[in-house]
């Protein structure tokens, strides 16, 4: 079946160690995408998603510009951050392994995303939701995300690691839309 993104039920957060002792976190507030679950065979499973890189917020508007700055999104150049998986492995009763390419400053590498599968149901409109919640941990600097300030007192500002977390919710599109992500498969 093919669903569509929730943006209002939805996000994409992340958190990376700050001067080696504590923990930023932040969000992309605008996120959209597609996906096609096939519960009777996984590998024939798809998500094509995206967030809107200029909407990342910190809760610090100086922060966010930086983060918008040539020294990390380049928003200018980059404006969006996506995925588009490759493969999509049934791995216990609710995980899934979702490995693709995640695209960030203009940089393509291959990422896996641990998933757990929370199921579908319908809502109190009648409209079928299903949601997931994937997680994984990049090398910023494996997507040119390379500025840092050495600390006075040792180790550097960032660390190089940053842990990413989608919690997704998705609406079943209608026939007319599932025949055209059908095309797309």
């Amino acid at each position: 079946m093919a669903w569509n993104i929730d943006a209002t039920h939805s996000q994409a957060t992340f958190s990376v160690r700050h001067m080696m002792i504590s923990t930023v976190r932040g969000q992309f507030n605008v996120l959209s995408g597609q996906l096609h679950i096939d519960e009777a065979n996984p590998g024939n499973s798809w998500v094509e998603a995206e967030v809107d890189a200029t909407s990342v917020d910190t809760r610090d508007e100086k922060r966010d510009g930086h983060l918008r700055s040539p020294d990390f999104f380049d928003v200018a150049t980059y404006p969006k951050i996506t995925f588009k998986s490759t493969k999509v492995e049934h791995v216990g009763e609710s995980g899934y392994k979702i490995s693709g390419g995640l695209t960030m400053h203009g940089v393509t590498k291959p990422v896996t995303f641990e998933a757990e599968y929370h199921g579908q149901l319908k809502d109190v409109f009648g409209l079928q939701r299903a949601a997931l919640t994937a997680k994984t941990t990049i090398n910023r600097k494996d997507f040119g995300l390379n500025w840092n300030v050495a600390l006075e007192t040792g180790g550097v500002m960032l660390s190089d690691k940053v842990a990413i977390e989608i919690d997704l919710e998705a609406v079943q599109q209608a026939p007319v839309q599932q025949e055209a992500a059908a095309q797309r498969a």
